[in-house]
């Protein structure tokens, strides 16, 4: 099996996870890889989760052409494009709709780093970017400049939540990760005024994932991928 078929596997395995675990609702959301430099394989747009099968996945070239696959690619192209030119480290891209991450898109508030896994594993808050059409240059460039070179994710105002990752297992992390903290964030706001990790807390805890935390094996790539 070559790179391209194994990431169609991939990709419609962690379409069915996020629609499992109510990350994503009916049809909307999307999930993307880049198995080569110029191409991307993406899910179909208007299928069902639970009907879409490997053989529906889109393969297309940097520059959004179809080269394989009988369906229309998802409508946030535009936005999985935008993201792969701009971020040459990012591999893998899932857009989800969960239900507090989105609260905080439509309040257009950032989701803020209350516990240690958002600093540990996104790094730091969870910016809103302004607002664009579904599927339009306007929300794929504003997403990309509220990302800039470093964001690991990013909210799409009264919209949903957009996810970047070296692989789709890092990017599956980062949106439950995300999902949880948005979550926590409300509840504690039931009691009062939660408070925030502070800037200097966030890059300590970050760090300590990426050097300390976990085996060897993962350290090194942690490694290899910063100085990349």
């Amino acid at each position: 099996m070559n790179i391209v078929e194994k990431v169609k596997e991939e990709v419609v395995n962690i379409a069915h996870t996020i629609y499992k675990e109510a990350l994503v609702f009916e049809t909307w959301g999307n999930v993307s890889s880049r198995p080569t430099e110029s191409q991307v394989v993406i899910t179909p747009s208007g299928i069902p989760y639970e009907k879409m099968h490997f053989v529906d996945m889109v393969v297309v070239n940097i520059d959004g052409e179809v080269e394989q696959g009988k369906w229309k690619p998802s409508t946030e192209l535009p936005l999985h494009l935008a993201v792969y030119k701009a971020r040459k480290d990012v591999k893998a891209i899932i857009h989800t709709h969960s239900v507090f991450a989105t609260a905080f898109a439509v309040s257009r508030q950032d989701i803020p780093v209350v516990i240690e896994d958002l600093a540990q594993v996104v790094g730091g808050a969870v910016r809103v970017a302004d607002y664009g059409q579904p599927g339009s240059n306007e929300l794929a460039l504003n997403a990309v400049k509220a990302l800039g070179q470093e964001g690991n994710a990013v909210l799409l105002a009264n919209h949903g939540l957009v996810v970047l990752g070296r692989d789709l297992s890092t990017a599956l992390q980062r949106c439950r990760v995300i999902e949880r903290n948005a979550q926590i964030t409300m509840w504690s706001k039931l009691l009062g005024s939660p408070f925030m990790l502070k800037p200097e807390e966030i890059a300590q805890l970050r760090k300590n994932f990426l050097f300390d935390y976990g085996q060897k094996e993962q350290k090194m790539e942690n490694e290899k991928i910063l100085r990349e």
